[in-house]
């Protein structure tokens, strides 16, 4: 620790003693005096009182399911059934117990709030549950029901339950103070709650004055217990927004302008810090990505109706955190990389992987982006409170201009994806980027893993969270290697776990080339590090990706030692099984349409489908298919997968088969994918001249397809000078060139050519001309010739 730091945590130790000596002594803290006189422009919420009738005009024009459901919620919870975090309709009986976890039947302590063990599962159960009930986020569920129906019993309810969470919940004392930011979350949905019940008959004389009281006690308790150094990340960002809202919006509370400030302060100054260059959360978790971007999202909407100037570095970080999002959201659901939190802002219950993408539509309207209105699908309910009456209005205006997925690479995050859009829209992502910052909390064991969509259906999938504290083993499950689509060495993650919230040891995560072209994406990362393990071993991934066609897919495992492999593929639920047997022992999985898995003929991995864990959000764990590939080998060793897009189950699929080397010293190894429409060869090379199978070059990487008829129908190649095949020269270069894809399509022939001069031989004819670069454009560098 430096200074800083221990002087904060030796104030904080000192405050929360003598906050309890006060406790003991009769003092009530909400007994100050909460109110001055304010001046100058009254503060302004998302919405105004009278704009109100129209934005519920406009969720039941726009979105009358949302409506419908809002009100059956509303329902259930004046009789005391919550739907918390993955859990649904939870009953709590007629008078709420607010420090049970009701699930696992477990009472936290009544007692100070930092002598509370809240990770402690014997003593509180999950403290997530109950912190959930205490944010009261439900309130805002209740008051947004009273507008759209003027039932008062909704209205009632929460005027209800207010005074007896304050009697129940006594300052400093219970489980809902042990975490500043669910003081932040609940101070944030009563400040909806007011603004939603502002001229509600159903309100209390009282109930203004004790609110201010009452928001006072948590603004104190955030900005004296700020997560600085405990827990640096989305609480501290939670935190600041909390106390931002207060000092907007309760100008009345003295400390009103120094929470402002300071609350705006850690605002902009957590996007600098807690975003990537490339707009990723450095927690490396999308769930806890798009929960800041919530955030940041929130506050700068506040800070702009208040007429706050807003720093040009913020919303260029918002635009990169929606840019990534849109790219992972592309054809189906974004991958649940790292934590799944079951938590978020504006409304909790919209906690799966189809929610993620909900900032996207207040992204299009407040920035005006017709890519993020395409990627989103629709409006949803959040926009219209954010932005007023007039979101709909704006985000139907935006150009509906379709787009199509396209591939990227995030150097920081290390997250490639490929996205293309024949057939179908497809989209796949790999994780090859380091674990989160710090102690990587929110982290997975996940590298080189693989998630993949199709037209919008979720086919390889992350199994999520399930839970971060239990009686069991679920915890290490969820966030271990195995659970993920990779490769797990040694029978023991990529990583140490050391308790439910970090890594003892980080593996060591590196893409090592990434090649983008218009007909293919080549991927090559590696994973080293494995703390049980010799630093000497080492496992890396290629992926190969035919746009329009499949992925090949090749795990390498370095090293010289005997040791235990096991090569998963999660599928996601309500997916079909099924095993093919034959004598070359390919494995497929498919549901049609659907997804097969082919392996390398003659393989010697022993292999099974079993139903594993999975969990849609926090809490609930249900099962999916599993294939695994295992085997204990004598490293060096490597796997080959094909994944094939299916339409009509497994019939001509075809066939994958290594092809054999003459010579064991030639550094290449070669594959050759057979289907009743032609052959497909891979070549993965090490030396700087190979031969094999009658094919010859100095690339790195090399692709081939030919006809039933031996005619080539597409060749690429990255990091060569030339190909040959079966002694003809088909492609030569003056020097070698970073990529050079040719395909034949009829009678049209093209070429995306990344070095403009170096071609001279192209399909085996000389070319005299000139064939434009590719220089940062697809569309640049296409080169097509009719015969």
């Amino acid at each position: 620790m430096g200074w800083d730091e221990l002087r904060t945590r030796a104030s904080q130790g000192f405050a929360k003693r003598w906050d309890t000596l006060l406790y003991r002594l009769g003092t009530d803290f909400k007994e100050s005096p909460v109110s001055r006189r304010v001046q100058g422009a009254r503060p302004c919420f998302f919405f105004a009182p009278e704009e109100l009738p129209e934005i519920i005009d406009s969720l039941r024009a726009r979105l009358p399911e949302e409506a419908e459901r809002i009100e059956e919620r509303a329902g259930r919870l004046c009789q005391h059934r919550f739907d918390l975090l993955g859990y649904s309709d939870l009953d709590y009986g007629e008078s709420i117990d607010w420090h049970l976890d009701v699930i696992h039947r477990k009472r936290a302590p009544h007692k100070p709030w930092y002598q509370i063990p809240f990770l402690d599962f014997d003593t509180v159960g999950d403290s997530k549950i109950t912190w959930e009930l205490n944010r009261h986020q439900h309130w805002v569920t209740l008051a947004k029901a009273y507008r759209l129906t003027g039932d008062e019993r909704f209205a009632a309810e929460v005027f209800r339950q207010w005074p007896h969470w304050q009697r129940e919940n006594p300052y400093p004392i219970g489980i809902s103070w042990a975490s500043s930011l669910e003081v932040a979350f609940r101070s944030l949905s009563w400040l909806w709650v007011w603004h939603l019940l502002a001229d509600c008959p159903e309100m209390p004389q009282p109930f203004s004055g004790d609110l201010m009281a009452a928001l006072t006690l948590n603004g104190r308790h955030i900005e004296r217990y700020l997560s600085t150094y405990f827990s640096p990340n989305t609480h501290l960002l939670g935190e600041g927004v909390a106390l931002f809202f207060l000092g907007v919006l309760c100008p009345q509370i003295p400390a009103a302008d120094r929470w402002k400030r300071l609350g705006w302060n850690i605002v902009v100054r957590e996007a600098n810090r807690q975003v990537q260059a490339d707009g990723m959360h450095f927690e490396q978790s999308t769930y806890y990505h798009v929960y800041a971007l919530d955030f940041f999202l929130h506050a700068r909407i506040l800070a702009a109706k208040n007429q706050l100037p807003i720093p040009a570095a913020l919303d260029s970080t918002l635009a990169k955190m929606l840019d990534l999002l849109c790219l992972l959201g592309q054809a189906g659901s974004p991958p649940r990389l790292g934590d799944d939190d079951g938590g978020r802002l504006f409304d909790p219950q919209r906690n799966r992987a189809e929610h993620l993408l909900d900032p996207l539509t207040t992204g299009a309207v407040l920035f005006q982006r017709p890519d993020l209105k395409a990627a989103a699908g629709g409006i949803r309910e959040e926009t219209l409170w954010l932005l007023g009456p007039q979101a709909g209005t704006a985000f139907d205006r935006l150009p509906n201009t379709g787009t199509q997925p396209s591939s990227a690479s995030f150097g920081a995050s290390g997250i490639h994806v490929m996205g293309s859009a024949e057939p179908v829209p497809r989209r796949l992502v790999i994780d090859a980027g380091p674990m989160g910052a710090n102690t990587a909390g929110h982290s997975h064991a996940d590298a080189l893993s693989i998630h993949l969509c199709v037209d919008g259906r979720e086919y390889l999938t992350d199994p999520g969270t399930d839970v971060y504290v239990s009686e069991g083993q679920e915890r290490e499950l969820f966030r271990g290697t195995s659970a993920h689509n990779t490769m797990q060495m040694g029978e023991r993650p990529q990583a140490e776990p050391k308790g439910p919230f970090a890594w003892g040891s980080k593996p060591e995560v590196k893409a090592e080339s990434w090649v983008s072209g218009e007909t293919f994406d080549l991927f090559v990362g590696s994973v080293t590090g494995y703390w049980h393990l010799p630093k000497s071993v080492l496992h890396r991934r290629c992926v190969f990706h035919l746009k329009s066609g499949f992925w090949f897919v090749r795990d390498i495992v370095l090293g010289d030692q005997l040791t235990a492999l096991d090569l998963a593929w999660h599928l996601a639920p309500g997916s079909v099984a099924r095993r093919e047997d034959s004598k070359t022992t390919s494995q497929s999985i498919f549901d049609p349409p659907g997804l097969a898995f082919l392996a390398v003929e003659g393989h010697d991995w022993m292999s099974e489908i079993s139903d594993e864990g999975w969990s849609p959000a926090y809490g609930i764990e249900r099962s999916s298919p599993v294939l695994r590939f295992r085997k204990r080998a004598q490293l060096p060793a490597e796997f080959v997968t094909l994944l094939l897009p299916v339409a009509n189950g497994c019939v001509g699929l075809g066939e994958c088969q290594e092809i054999k080397q003459d010579r064991e010293e030639i550094q290449v190894r070669g594959y050759r994918y057979s289907n009743p429409k032609g052959n497909h060869f891979f070549f993965f090379a090490q030396s700087e001249r190979w031969e094999l199978a009658g094919w010859s070059s100095d690339a790195s990487f090399l692709y081939g397809q030919s006809s039933l008829n031996n005619d080539l129908l597409h060749i690429i190649f990255c990091g060569g000078s030339f190909v040959e095949n079966d002694g003809r020269r088909l492609f030569a270069a003056k020097r070698k060139i970073a990529r050079c894809e040719w395909r034949c399509e009829g009678a049209t022939r093209q070429l995306f050519c990344t070095d403009e001069d170096a071609l001279v031989c192209v399909a085996g004819e000389a070319i005299t001309e000139p064939v434009p670069a590719l220089r940062g454009g697809r569309s640049r560098g296409k080169r097509e010739v009719e015969l």
